[in-house]
């Protein structure tokens, strides 16, 4: 049951309708595994606990609470992430704030993701981080990443590249709880201008992903790329040349650069 439970919430549509009658179903039948003596072992409990955690009502959130604190009773190896996020739907569902931080909501109007609202003062973040929640200052992170815009959304919004280039640097003053994730981000957005033949603007984004990750190898690879596409052969291999020194091993950038020698 938990399995479908979880791969009916897996698709990119979900049928609402289809879904909550099937989960009424399966809180029904886990009633009966209950009440027949079905249920002991620690996965059991955790199993219950999250067929009750898609529940639409404060009995099925507060039986999801008692299964999952059962289950870690249980199994000390089980997710206790799930009792976190239990505790926390259970108290939105009462119109109390969360305490963990588990629960985001989205705003209706705006499409921007919050927070819902917490007493920070019940929990520690050493709990938090018991119970494989971000602690305070990753969830502010969290929020604020989780409204980001794909850099391509973006330039296909404002159709400027200074202001595609100001709110990749915004990005990065801001940081990200992955910096790797930003410069992968940057230079797939790089290539894409590049295959749309953009190529005066696929190098500001090389040069600038270059400036804000000057440690990368792959950064100077992909900047020599464009410099070489569009005839720039000597400033092509010199990029080539650095992205060498800082990756030895880059067999990319030693093939073209042996190459060019001839």
């Amino acid at each position: 049951m938990v399995d479908a439970d979880q791969q009916e919430r897996a698709v990119s549509k979900i049928d609402w309708k289809t879904l909550n009658s099937e989960d009424s179903l399966r809180r029904v039948r886990v009633f009966e595994l209950i009440k027949s003596g079905g249920v002991q072992t620690g996965q059991d409990h955790l199993n219950v606990g999250i067929i009750f955690q898609h529940g639409n009502d404060t009995i099925s959130s507060a039986m999801a609470v008692k299964s999952f604190e059962t289950a870690i009773k249980l199994d000390s190896t089980v997710n206790r992430w799930w009792y976190a996020a239990a505790v926390d739907r259970d108290l939105m569902r009462r119109k109390k704030p969360q305490v963990y931080g588990t629960q985001f909501i989205q705003d209706r109007d705006s499409g921007k993701w919050k927070r819902y609202e917490i007493d920070s003062t019940k929990v520690t973040d050493a709990q938090r981080v018991y119970y494989y929640v971000e602690t305070l200052a990753a969830q502010r992170e969290k929020e604020w990443r989780m409204n980001l815009k794909p850099i391509s959304e973006t330039y296909q919004k404002n159709k400027s590249i200074e202001e595609t280039i100001e709110s990749i640097r915004e990005q990065h003053r801001k940081g990200r709880l992955s910096q790797y994730s930003l410069e992968e981000e940057i230079n797939q957005f790089g290539y894409e201008l590049m295959t749309n033949n953009k190529d005066e603007e696929a190098l500001r984004i090389f040069k600038l992903n270059t400036e804000l990750y000057p440690d990368s190898f792959n950064t100077y690879d992909s900047y020599g790329e464009i410099l070489m596409k569009m005839g720039k052969k000597k400033a092509a291999i010199k990029a080539y040349k650095h992205s060498l020194e800082l990756n030895p091993a880059n067999e990319n950038a030693k093939q073209i650069i042996q190459l060019n020698k001839r």
